[in-house]
């Protein structure tokens, strides 16, 4: 072997090694425990579900005045009305679909409406953060009216460990890991799917016109068998 080919494989094996080295010094990022939030644009929905939710607040508004300290009106759940069978068939396959692609255990399982409502958030309302239990596992939400300064929809960090140790954000304007919460600003059709867990809360509206949204939570059940067992005889 020529001095010159020695030279360069010598070369080589050092810049080899640097990049050896390099690999080996870089840090290797594993995302874990995410807080999943879903966004789809649906306004196919907005007639009807508008129809019934207008309905149901003419009611509403019949049997209660609005409060100044809470402006806000609220519908009986609307799940069960035949006109909501289309958009509610749509939301518990996508809960389904969700919980099924996050990896939990669903083959045997359906889901199943505990509330569905409309709500109606007139000027100075807002929902202060909480968390929706009772069996719940999927949370979301359905835009119907959103006037210019409406409220936002706010989801709020659920590590508690993170919450008691935190810092100082350099920029809170932006989405990073160092992020409280973070908010979306609604428009009619958007729909929003969570887990339970994570909390929300919606900003004080600002406008003349209410917001008007759909509000739904769906549990989990073990689905019926396919063959089940005769009913036990009485001796």
């Amino acid at each position: 072997m020529s001095k010159v080919a020695k030279k360069q494989k010598k070369v080589c094996k050092a810049a080899e090694q640097v990049k050896e080295v390099v690999q080996n010094t870089q840090l290797q990022v594993a995302m874990h425990f995410p807080c999943p939030i879903y966004l789809i644009e649906r306004p196919d929905f907005l007639a009807s579900v508008s129809a019934v939710s207008e309905e149901a607040l003419t009611e509403r508004r019949k049997e209660q005045n609005l409060d100044e300290i809470y402006p806000v009106l609220m519908t009986g759940n609307l799940f069960t009305d035949p006109r909501m069978a289309a958009f509610s068939e749509f939301v518990g396959a996508t809960a389904w679909n969700i919980l099924a692609e996050q990896g939990y255990a669903m083959h045997d399982k359906v889901v199943s409406f505990t509330e569905m409502w409309t709500q109606e958030h007139h000027k100075h309302s807002a929902m202060e953060q909480h968390t929706h239990g009772y069996g719940a596992q999927i949370v979301g939400f359905y835009f119907l009216e959103t006037p210019e300064n409406s409220s936002r929809v706010v989801f709020h960090d659920p590590r508690m460990g993170k919450v008691q140790i935190d810092l100082p954000e350099n920029d809170p304007g932006q989405a990073t890991i160092a992020s409280k919460m973070i908010n979306f600003e609604p428009k009619p059709g958007l729909m929003i799917f969570t887990n339970a867990w994570l909390a929300h809360a919606f900003t004080r509206h600002a406008a003349e016109k209410p917001i008007k949204f759909v509000h739904f939570n769906l549990a989990v059940q073990m689905a019926a068998p396919a063959n089940p067992m005769p009913a036990a005889e009485i001796v």
